[in-house]
């Protein structure tokens, strides 16, 4: 007779469990080590298999003997974040950040920041920006170029009401790393207070520190339009089309910039470029983790899942 598959992997569980325990009775540390790494494997292929409660069990069995086991308290890190169980994931974290310390910015400091943000994400989303401030907060500390913790900070102070706090916290982010979701939040505040100079600033202090990075300049280029500084614009985005004459962005703008000064002919092979180049409008952006591209930023890429990884493409 052929046993359900569940009652087959509770049936192997229990022979693991009581080999474990044999183990745990012989002398001498080897056969005890030989027993966490034959738990540690068996959880690793349970979770291969997707049997997450399995895996979940042998990992805590490892833990009970073995508290600072790092193989086990990233397998239910992992495994909680899957569930988006977010307190357990910050709970095993902090004990794996307390077991190998923490340095200035690590993968562990990284991942702490991806479940501090998750966790302030959770309070937002059940209307309660100020509890998720705290959490945002904490991201920001334990990875200061963790950019969606840095842009939900302002976002719940806008929510909370506090408009000036919010802009502060943008501020120092972009101080740190001069993003284009950053600039764009603050460029968003400068506009409504009416400092169009606070605008211009910002994106050139952004392009001076990142030359290379080209959908800065772009992104000067427009405020320059937008602000009827047309021959500002004009030069501006001549310089970047030079560096990277296929962008349709670029092209698109130079339209833009040209049919306002009334130059009809070169605002309509602008525009000509610009669509036979592509219709992606937006600034193009990449994964460093997987490689996948995607048509403007995220949170996490759509293709591996990665929080943070998102990057604009420089050329």
């Amino acid at each position: 007779m052929r046993l359900p598959g569940s009652v087959r992997s509770l049936l192997s569980l229990g022979l693991t469990l009581k080999s474990f325990l044999n183990f745990r009775t012989a002398p001498g540390a080897a056969s005890d080590d030989a027993a966490t790494s034959a738990l540690l494997q068996q959880a690793q292929d349970a979770r291969r298999l997707r049997h997450n409660d399995e895996a979940g069990t042998l990992y805590r069995l490892i833990l009970q003997s073995h508290r600072g086991h790092l193989g086990a308290l990233r397998g239910l890190r992992d495994l909680s974040v899957e569930a988006g169980r977010w307190r357990e994931a910050l709970d095993a974290q902090q004990r794996i950040l307390g077991t190998i310390g923490s340095t200035e910015r690590s993968p562990e400091t990284e991942w702490l920041a991806v479940i501090y943000y998750e966790l302030g994400r959770a309070e937002v989303a059940r209307a309660n920006a100020s509890a998720g401030l705290g959490h945002f907060k904490s991201a920001a500390r334990a990875d200061r170029l963790f950019l969606p913790a840095a842009l939900a900070l302002g976002d719940a102070y806008e929510l909370t009401g506090d408009h000036r706090e919010a802009v502060r916290a943008w501020e120092r982010a972009a101080e740190v790393f001069p993003a284009l979701p950053l600039l764009a939040r603050l460029e968003r505040a400068y506009r409504q207070e009416g400092r169009p100079s606070r605008m211009i600033a910002l994106y050139r202090a952004a392009v001076e520190r990142a030359p290379d990075d080209l959908a800065l300049a772009v992104a000067l280029g427009r405020v320059f339009f937008e602000l009827e500084m047309l021959d500002e614009a004009a030069d501006q985005l001549e310089k970047v089309e030079v560096r990277i004459p296929g962008s349709p962005v670029v092209h698109a703008l130079l339209g833009a910039v040209f049919e306002r000064r009334g130059q009809i002919r070169e605002a309509c092979d602008e525009y000509r470029r610009a669509l036979q180049l592509g219709h992606a409008f937006d600034w193009p952006h990449r994964c460093e983790a997987c490689g996948a591209g995607g048509p403007m930023w995220q949170d996490r890429c759509g293709q591996c899942q990665r929080w943070n990884t998102l990057r604009p493409v420089r050329a």
